[in-house]
């Protein structure tokens, strides 16, 4: 067996034991948050190591992807069918950060996904949308608030972050919304991070 294949095949045994749990615990699914995502270390386009691309794209994006398809399958066909997927975004999918090659082609890949859930979802009342998140004050986020990160003109600045509780109204507003109506996409971020004037 291939290191590919050994791979897939954990992730459609995580997969069906997940989704398996959730039909035990309540017979449908209606709202999917895809959240999970990862990060490589901040190096050169040209030193990144295949492997570390590979983990971002792996966890970012195909994770969501494996778990969009279990829960359409099983919200297309519930009665009554539908469902709402919304997906962890970034507005690195829109304005990378220097040196950040694997997120931001994994968050690029989500849109998309993101676009093809939502057009494809229509016929059997699955909405899909994404939220796109810029500065959460999270542990992953500390050397925002505390050392600095690396701008687009070379410099090393600190950031502005929000509370998390912030995101969490807003997942919890997409998810609640009558699957007549759908926020395709949102962006919640501070305010005065470096957004529009980057790149």
């Amino acid at each position: 067996m291939t290191r590919a294949e050994g791979i897939r095949k954990r992730a459609a045994s995580y997969q069906d034991a997940l989704f398996a749990k959730i039909d035990a615990a309540y017979g449908r699914i209606d709202p999917l948050f895809n959240n999970a995502g990862l990060g490589a270390p901040a190096v050169p386009l040209e030193d990144l190591e295949y492997e570390q691309w590979s983990a971002v794209l792996d966890t970012t994006l195909t994770g969501a992807f494996l778990c969009t398809q279990a829960a359409f399958r099983r919200m297309k066909s519930q009665s009554p069918c539908g469902g709402r997927i919304i997906n962890n975004g970034s507005i690195s999918a829109t304005a990378p950060r220097p040196l950040s090659a694997p997120y931001t082609a994994a968050k690029h890949g989500l849109t998309g996904l993101t676009r093809s859930t939502s057009l494809d979802g229509r016929p059997y009342d699955i909405a899909c949308g994404q939220i796109d998140i810029g500065n959460a004050a999270t542990d992953l986020t500390e050397p925002m608030r505390t050392t600095g990160v690396l701008q687009a003109d070379g410099t090393i600045e600190r950031e502005p972050t929000i509370d998390p509780a912030h995101v969490a109204r807003a997942v919890v507003y997409m998810a609640t919304l009558p699957l007549d109506a759908n926020v395709q996409f949102m962006t919640v971020m501070a305010t005065k991070m470096p957004y529009t004037g980057r790149g």
